[in-house]
């Protein structure tokens, strides 16, 4: 299977385990399957019940008609006696039908509810995952083991068991019945069915290979759309004029595609037609050793055959081809859904890198300072490059497949309500440093503190109420202003939003919207321009109200005039707060208590923007070369 955009090491050693282990996980598989089901045990049984109901009903037919023969009519000729076995005959399947609706009802209910599981477990555990797996797995991905795999098993998970169970009561009750009939030709319907099991699995085995090979290519198709349908993707694509190649990379995948779902499709079509044709023809054969019994006066162990039984054989024997004919092609079926149902579970078995110890510690906002301290910290991206040129969990671009040590020994300080400026060339671990506050990352080594605490004490609902982000990239949901601002605080009241977005500067900007507060955004909010999404995002963080802000400004492609009203948004928000801001602003620079100058993962100077310059260090340097140089600015 291929482990392309999977998590890195990890994904790769699971799939040499599997691969090592072979089709021994099958049981372990089936086990995990079969314990899905155990919260609806009680429906299960119920199921259970209703097909063996309908499998022992299911004999009362075949049986009456030997009755109907060589009893009602041929031996006694009692028309009272014909009419009551008919009768039985009539309200039999009436009844079988009744409790065959019902069966479905709880199947497709147990069925249903099974797959919600797996779809939850599924969502839940991978928003649990840390940055890293998201940044080294494609969003196509992840959505094609949601929808694809999950999709493809709900068959065999809402239809498959039951089947199994239904198929195998009524072939083995059948059998019994056909065995007490006639034990000869018993022997002469079922004498190739071994044959007949063994080349079955053969094929499951080889559809199995198939199916997973299947649902590699649709991650595929499914990763390529999510890339080049989306808005930014539209846009690379159309101002790149590559729009010929995505077509022909699409078409192209989407070939090989077709061709994988014929050939899972015509696999053992061959074989099943000779199991069809077999069927087919051993009713013919019956009639022959049957009228070969009758017309020489042979009574194979010392068992006479009537008109009655040969009927009711045949009957019965007609009845068994499809229950055989189901297992054996289920059986073929279940292979396939193996493979999607490891695939499943091959994220289900993901560990969680970053999850809260068993006694994590619950802040309150009100109640946190905001003293900010790095000890000594280092921490390397394994298996993909460092954040600040290469991580698309917020700056939007794809890893590449290394191990950078991205911070080395950092340590500082950061006093409560202080605002805190990082700086440094690209690439020498700003964005990093942000990202571990939070507990995006956990730190290889050292400690990153609030007020005194080692964020991996505190547990991430209160991390996550403490910190607020305005990132590079700002991303708003497909959907109206006001629920885009609410996600920062679903309780929020009217005036909390509006003097919110006041608090932005974009109020007014958004009531001169036609629908105001509920005009909707668009995809990643494409409706509006980088200054507006950028103070909507601002507005978010002030209705949030975080005791700390991470702020990477992101005003440099902005016009003059958005710039202006973006610092006035930032401004109110810093206030009060401790800020750390990866500062690409002058004035936001100036107005820092605390320079940290940051070069190759390492804090080379702080201080202030005087005692800096003082120092003729690398941020005189960056200074001269960024705002002198170009923008004619003296200190």
């Amino acid at each position: 299977m291929s482990i392309h955009g999977m998590h890195g090491g990890r994904m790769r050693a699971y799939y040499e385990e599997q691969k090592a282990r072979g089709h021994k996980t099958d049981a372990h598989t089936v086990r995990r399957v079969i314990a899905s089901f155990r919260p609806y045990k009680m429906q299960v049984l119920l199921v259970l019940g209703a097909i063996l109901t309908t499998t022992l009903l299911g004999l009362i037919n075949p049986l009456m008609i030997q009755r109907i023969l060589d009893d009602a009519i041929f031996a006694r000729r009692d028309m009272h006696l014909l009419f009551i076995y008919v009768a039985i005959m009539v309200v039999t399947p009436i009844v079988s039908g009744i409790v065959g609706v019902g069966q479905s009802y709880l199947n497709n209910t147990i069925g249903q509810n099974v797959m919600r599981d797996f779809r939850n477990r599924l969502y839940s555990h991978l928003q649990r995952m840390s940055l890293r797996f998201f940044t080294s797995t494609r969003t196509g991905e992840i959505q094609s083991r949601l929808s694809n795999d999950v999709g493809g098993v709900q068959n065999v998970v809402t239809n498959t068991a039951p089947s199994i169970i239904s198929n195998l009561s009524t072939t083995i009750s059948t059998v019994i019945a056909m065995f007490i009939v006639s034990p000869l030709l018993t022997f002469v319907s079922l004498g190739l069915l071994p044959l007949f099991l063994w080349i079955t699995y053969k094929v499951g085995n080889i559809r199995r290979e198939t199916s997973k090979e299947t649902q590699k290519s649709m991650a595929e198709l499914t990763a390529m759309m999510q890339e080049t349908l989306s808005v930014s993707g539209i846009l690379l694509m159309k101002t790149f004029g590559r729009q010929e190649y995505a077509r022909e990379r699409f078409e192209n995948e989407n070939q090989h595609l077709a061709k994988l779902e014929i050939r899972q499709q015509m696999i053992g079509r061959w074989f099943f037609m000779f199991i069809g044709i077999f069927f087919s023809i051993t009713p013919a054969i019956v009639y022959l050793i049957a009228g070969w019994q009758i017309i020489q006066h042979v009574n194979f162990l010392g068992q006479p055959l009537s008109l009655g039984a040969i009927v009711t054989f045949t009957t019965l024997q007609s009845r068994l081809f499809f229950p055989i004919g189901q297992l054996l092609n289920i059986q073929v079926e279940i292979q396939g859904a193996l493979a999607l149902f490891e695939r499943i579970f091959e994220y289900l078995d993901l560990p969680i890198e970053i999850k809260d110890k068993p006694e994590a510690l619950e802040l309150k906002p009100e109640e946190v300072k905001g003293d900010v301290r790095f000890q000594n910290v280092t921490f390397t991206y394994k298996g993909q490059s460092n954040a600040e040129t290469s991580d698309p969990g917020l700056n939007g671009n794809a890893p590449r497949e290394l191990h950078h040590t991205a911070l080395h020994s950092v340590s500082f300080t950061i006093k409560p309500g202080q605002l805190a400026a990082l700086v440094g060339p690209s690439g020498a671990g700003k964005t990093t440093t942000t990202y571990l506050l939070p507990r995006l990352y956990d730190v290889d080594s050292g400690s990153v503190q609030i007020d005194g605490h080692d964020v991996r004490d505190i547990s991430l609902n209160s991390l996550s109420e403490l910190i607020g982000m305005v990132t590079q990239e700002t991303y708003l949901f497909h959907a109206s202003i006001r629920e885009n601002l609410l996600y920062a605080k679903q309780d929020a009241t009217e005036e909390e939003i509006i003097a919110a977005t006041k608090a932005a500067a974009i109020h007014d900007r958004i009531m001169e919207l036609e629908n105001g507060y509920d005009t909707v955004v668009g995809e990643r909010g494409y409706k509006l321009s980088g200054g507006e999404k950028q103070r909507i995002a601002i507005a978010r963080v002030i209705l949030k109200n975080p005791r700390i802000l991470i702020l990477d400004e992101a005003t440099s492609a902005l016009d003059t005039h958005s710039e202006r009203l973006i610092q006035a948004a930032l401004d109110p928000l810093m206030k009060g707060r401790t800020t750390i801001a990866i500062a690409h602003r002058l004035s936001t620079i100036l107005a820092a208590d605390l320079i940290l100058v940051m070069d190759k993962g390492r804090i080379v100077e702080q201080g202030t923007h005087q005692e800096l310059l003082a120092k003729g260090g690398l941020y005189a340097h960056l200074y001269n070369e960024q705002f002198v140089h170009t923008h004619g600015i003296t200190a």
